[in-house]
């Protein structure tokens, strides 16, 4: 299998961007799903695991934000690993990740995996041929080991085609904001596509198994990846609405002689927002 395509060679990807509107009722429809599933994973005990994968740019982040951003984050956690330290490097390899696996009634997002090994380690030469090869051995093992034990694995790689990603690189490089989001290994895959398409259709001929398939996310629209995402993850697990107890705002007591101390007393934050212009700042998202 191979997803990640050349400009234009693509069958079926998308014309146009999701309707910004429609979009925007959908995704609060599904973020309203999200919340019923978070209640049943910490009423039910579940352990809900979600893997991002894919190239640079392809949008993993902003689907995990939006996944989030309606949640619980003491249930929801998303999990970003570094580049690993000397003693871990000396560890087992799935060793770091294992002490990240959700506990009863949690939901883990790994933004980035133990896929590391499989796609930039083996492509980039930070690892060995043979960690390689063992990663291959192991990995369709420990996922087993995973889903055997009742754990819910959940995998998605985001398809991004190679001129998508090039805009948003370059979309990057003119965001002071979105700086931060681009480092030199990013630019290196850009000369190193083929090779990383190699890699990731290795990486699903040995892993796309019966009990952790994948699941291909075409991403060069980014609304509709994250609408389509969602979507199917609800879909593959088995939630329903658990009932919350009813909640009443209690009326507020009378005051006893209470006296707020004078504003001098207290160091305020100036009012930046008072000396804006109308239509001087820009508009969020």
């Amino acid at each position: 299998m191979n997803d990640d395509r050349k400009a234009g060679g693509h069958a079926g990807a998308p014309d146009s961007r999701l309707d910004h509107d429609l979009y925007r009722r959908e995704l609060f429809r599904l973020q309203t799903e999200l919340a019923k599933l978070q209640e049943w994973v910490r009423a039910e005990g579940a352990r809900l695991v979600v893997v991002f994968e894919g190239r640079d740019a392809a949008g993993k982040g902003g689907v995990i934000k939006r996944v989030t951003e309606r949640l619980n984050p003491r249930v929801v956690r998303t999990v970003a690993l570094p580049v690993p330290t000397d003693r871990e490097r000396g560890q087992w390899y799935f060793q770091r990740y294992v002490a990240h696996l959700p506990s009863a009634g949690e939901i883990v997002l790994f933004d980035r995996s133990w896929y590391n090994r499989a796609g930039v380690e083996h492509v980039m030469g930070f690892c060995t041929e043979q960690e390689y090869r063992r990663f291959l051995q192991q990995c369709p093992v420990f996922e087993r080991l995973l889903t055997e034990d009742g754990i819910l694995l959940r995998k998605y790689w985001f398809s991004v085609s190679d001129a998508v990603q090039e805009q948003r690189f370059r979309s990057r490089l003119e965001d002071p904001t979105r700086r931060w989001k681009l480092s030199a290994m990013d630019l290196e895959s850009v000369t190193r596509w083929e090779a990383y398409s190699q890699a990731k259709d290795e990486m699903f001929g040995r892993t796309d198994t019966a009990e952790a398939p994948w699941y291909v996310v075409e991403s060069d629209d980014k609304r509709s990846a994250r609408i389509n995402m969602i979507a199917h993850l609800l879909s593959t697990v088995p939630y329903r609405d658990v009932p919350r107890p009813d909640l009443t705002l209690p009326p507020r007591p009378p005051a006893h002689g209470y006296r707020r101390p004078p504003r001098d007393w207290q160091t305020h934050v100036p009012d930046h927002a008072g000396t804006l212009a109308p239509g001087t700042a820009p508009d969020g998202p």
